[in-house]
């Protein structure tokens, strides 16, 4: 994949996966020279992440290779699914969901990870798009809660605002005591 439509991927999706990630180290790492374009399209991603536009999903010293597929397949059916309706699903619950109901696939090394992932896609594909299908109609059934206050990607005074009405409606009761 090029770095154009890596970024591409994470803009429309709104997630840069570490497989993303990686494959653009990759990419920056083996190339002897960067076109104009792919100097843009990085230029346009570090962007998008200094926003809040896409956000980065962290490394780990070790990896579930599990969460990057299901992530993977979970960012790309919900992308699709939002694209076509007025629906706003929740990536993290989904993924959640299928995860609960899949092996974990644990790796230390880039080499384990590979291996782990050869495996996964020859052995368990049909079974993580079938667990994500699960956990997308599940959330697709579930009715829209008007009373949660959901945080849009918002920045600074935005933000602070959502998390206070957040905080309010999780804990109406709660006084806030002078200080003296």
């Amino acid at each position: 994949m090029s770095i154009g439509k890596i970024v591409e991927q994470a803009l429309q999706d709104g997630y840069l996966t570490p497989a993303m990630e990686a494959e653009v180290g990759r990419i920056c790492d083996h190339a002897s020279e960067l076109s104009i374009e792919e100097y843009m399209a990085l230029d346009r991603l570090m962007g998008s992440l200094l926003t809040g536009e896409v956000v980065a999903v962290p490394r780990k010293q070790f990896i579930n290779v599990m969460e990057d597929l299901v992530l993977t397949e979970a960012v790309a059916r919900v992308a699709e699914i939002e694209a076509t309706s007025e629906r706003t699903l929740d990536v993290g619950d989904i993924a959640a969901y299928a995860l609960n109901r899949l092996p974990p696939l644990y790796a230390t090394t880039e080499e384990g990870a590979s291996w782990q992932r050869q495996r996964a896609k020859a052995e368990l594909q049909d079974l993580i798009s079938q667990q994500v299908g699960e956990a997308i109609a599940r959330n697709l059934d579930r009715p829209n809660d008007d009373k949660t206050p959901v945080l849009a990607k918002n920045t600074g005074n935005e933000l602070v605002s959502q998390v206070s009405k957040l905080l309010q409606a999780y804990a109406p009761n709660f006084e806030q005591k002078a200080q003296s």
